[in-house]
């Protein structure tokens, strides 16, 4: 079987890279976009750093921004509405995973409107034309939806996330400016930066790896561990922001193309249950499912702990291992992460729901351990 490596089409990366903006937009022969940026950063002005740059080149644009923290389909159909009103070629994401995820759903279903119920995108959809064509700018490190080909989007009638997998999302430009990103809160900050390292672990360890995706995931582990800290703890430091940049855009066009695994799995439901922001969730979890997943990954591991810093001269392979774990949960505590569900407002009687959310999602089946029921309502009372 052939192994699958998909990318943007172009990208940029370093300081100030939006302003390569009008030049993308004249090569494209675009003429005018819908941009997608939620309300709450129009509020504090990183919206405003994008279009100044489309003002200034007078490209005519207008704005999208109902945009909710975890998306949903009405949010997605809003955003289609809007998008055939605006006359629009194109698509400006600006933000998070939200707001790209909502207008990944936007193209897809503009060029796709066969599939404007939204909900039967879910899974790998069927779609025959690719998406309007995107340009995202990303304001947190840690989705890397920039250059992935999934997105992900609440059915509010389930009560579900829907995983969406379609080559056919994947934004044509992603432009990775790290001063978009110096307004980002400190709690956010962290926990963007642990969903990027849950990708980049996620993405190494599943079954779908291979050594052109650990090449990248070892490197984006790497930069994780040296460079969250310093994003967390000195949000103005030019370097964390840059690395962190860097370093989920590297995580994230691995694990998109060989997939993730139970914590991700474990974490959406989460989500669409209790509103629980993304990073966070995958962060709380990843050390106890490392721990569950160790058995059928030792050497894997210890190589992972090497990257995280840790001297493993002398250590045992399950030393070693277990090393790694160790050197996950110290970053995520250092960083800020709560340690249990309880923290967050879940109770054991909430556990089987989530768990069969958890069985049933698209990414579960990716993990290198094969999981039953009972194991995912195990592992979500040993961190309750």
């Amino acid at each position: 079987m052939a192994n699958r490596f998909i990318l943007n089409e172009v990208s940029y990366f370093g300081a100030g890279a939006r302003h390569e903006l009008p030049e993308v937009i004249n090569r494209m022969n675009l003429k005018k976009a819908l941009v997608c940026s939620d309300k709450g950063l129009i509020k504090v002005g990183t919206t405003k750093m994008v279009t100044d740059v489309l003002d200034a080149a007078g490209f005519p644009y207008e704005i999208y921004s109902g945009i909710k923290p975890n998306p949903t389909v009405t949010n997605v159909q809003q955003g289609v509405e809007a998008f055939k009103q605006s006359g629009a070629d194109c698509i400006i994401a600006i933000g998070g995973g939200s707001s790209m995820d909502t207008a990944k759903g936007i193209g897809i279903v503009a060029n796709n409107p066969e599939f404007a119920d939204i909900v039967s995108l879910e899974g790998v959809a069927p779609t025959k034309h690719k998406s309007v064509p995107i340009i995202a700018l990303p304001t947190t490190a840690g989705t890397g939806a920039e250059v992935t080909i999934n997105y992900v989007i609440i059915d509010e009638k389930r009560q579900a996330k829907m995983v969406c997998v379609d080559p056919n999302d994947i934004p044509a430009v992603a432009i990775v400016d790290p001063e978009l990103m110096y307004s980002l809160p400190k709690g956010l900050t962290a926990a963007t930066g642990m969903d990027a390292l849950t990708h980049a672990i996620e993405g190494y360890i599943t079954k779908g790896a291979w050594i052109m995706s650990d090449m990248y995931e070892l490197q984006a582990i790497k930069m994780i561990a040296e460079h969250l800290p310093t994003a967390v703890e000195e949000p103005t430091n030019p370097v964390g922001r840059e690395g962190m940049a860097l370093a989920q855009y590297i995580a994230a066009q691995a694990f998109s193309n060989v997939g993730l695994g139970l914590v991700h799995g474990m974490a959406h439901p989460m989500g669409s249950l209790h509103d629980i922001p993304h990073g966070v969730a995958n962060a709380l979890l990843l050390p106890t499912i490392m721990e569950f997943n160790m058995p059928t990954r030792i050497e894997k591991y210890g190589v992972i702990a090497q990257h995280m810093g840790v001297d493993t001269t002398g250590m045992s392979a399950e030393e070693a291992a277990q090393a790694a774990v160790e050197a996950v949960r110290a970053l995520s505590i250092r960083v800020g992460i709560p340690q249990h569900l309880s923290d967050l407002g879940i109770t054991e009687a909430d556990i089987p729901a989530l768990a069969d959310q958890a069985l049933a999602d698209v990414c579960t089946p990716g993990n290198p351990r094969d999981v039953t029921l009972e194991d995912i309502v195990a592992l979500y009372k040993k961190v309750l």
